[in-house]
């Protein structure tokens, strides 16, 4: 964790265009020597122990979720659930409480509409895990707002996690994990295309982890600068081939509907050619469900 406090500590002070080039190159050092396990790990196909098989027979599951890490996102948000809609899909939607001011509108539309809302940290400061200590006060004021939003889910900022501690929020499932991603911050990935249970400790409950397992298109689109979508098509189509949960996070923060392109960001028209990929190629064959649907589910199954 000590690398991960200089890094949010030496952050304010650097530019974007700088943080982001180092980051390129630690991705362009690295990738060499994960090709093995990224963007797929073999042994995460592995069906769990008991294994039922999804809802009506589908070949695999879909869920569909955004994270909104500044006000950017936001003033976005509603051009990517538009697009969602048009193709007949429905999505989660992940906000940073107290980082920029949450649209109330946003969150009524979103719940009203047939999607989801969840909460993504407290402050996107790198902090939430710093000690226990900070966790657990942060962990009241996240609880607050899981009721005042009248959510079910978490997710953690930069895919930090630490899955006994979130054992002290109020959550049917939490979704800071991966099947395999060696470029995260907490590189060690749950290893596994399925969601699994975490059970409680002590007096509080357990909760469904839902690990993403399509490549975040920050790490695609922005950090590797991936010019095309082999590489979801890739994935989707290998867990489609093991009966797993295709889950995937974008940001409408590196989005552009108007195709002017900034340093940051990327066209969403590779967002819907990805949707209409699945429409065509797996029409009929995937159950594509909320994350709350899946965590019901999955816990009826196997907590």
């Amino acid at each position: 964790m000590l690398s991960h406090r200089i890094y949010y500590t030496v952050k304010p002070l650097l530019p974007r265009r700088v943080l982001l080039m180092l980051r390129r190159l630690r991705i362009r050092r690295m990738l060499p020597s994960y090709t093995h396990v990224w963007p797929i790990c073999q042994d995460a196909g592995i069906a769990p122990k008991g294994w039922p098989g999804w809802p009506k027979q589908k070949k695999f599951a879909l869920v569909l979720t955004h994270d909104i890490d500044t006000d950017r996102g936001q003033d976005k948000c509603r051009q990517i659930i538009r697009i969602e809609e048009e193709l007949g899909f429905r999505s989660s939607v992940f906000f940073v409480p107290e980082r920029y001011s949450v649209s109330s509108d946003l969150r009524h539309y979103l719940a009203s509409h047939g999607f989801e809302v969840g909460v993504h940290g407290l402050n996107h400061d790198g902090k939430l895990y710093q000690s226990k200590e900070m966790f657990q006060r942060r962990a009241v004021q996240i609880n607050q707002y899981l009721k005042e939003w009248n959510c079910s889910g978490f997710r953690s900022p930069s895919m930090h996690c630490n899955l006994g501690w979130l054992c002290n929020l109020d959550i049917r499932y939490d979704a800071s994990t991966f099947d395999t991603d060696p470029f995260e911050p907490q590189p060690n990935g749950a290893g596994t295309i399925f969601p699994f249970w975490v059970p409680g400790n002590g007096e509080s409950k357990g909760y469904v982890e839902l690990p993403y397992t399509l490549s975040q298109d920050s790490t695609l689109f922005i950090l590797m600068k991936e010019k095309g979508i082999r590489l979801w098509k890739k994935k989707l189509d290998w867990i489609a081939e093991h009966s797993g949960m295709a889950l995937l996070i974008t940001h409408p923060d590196y989005m552009e509907f108007d195709g002017q392109l900034a340093f940051d960001t990327y066209s969403a028209e590779y967002y819907e050619e990805f949707l209409n990929y699945i429409k065509t190629k797996y029409e009929g064959q995937y159950w594509h469900v909320l994350p709350k649907d899946m965590a019901s589910f999955w816990k009826k199954s196997f907590a």
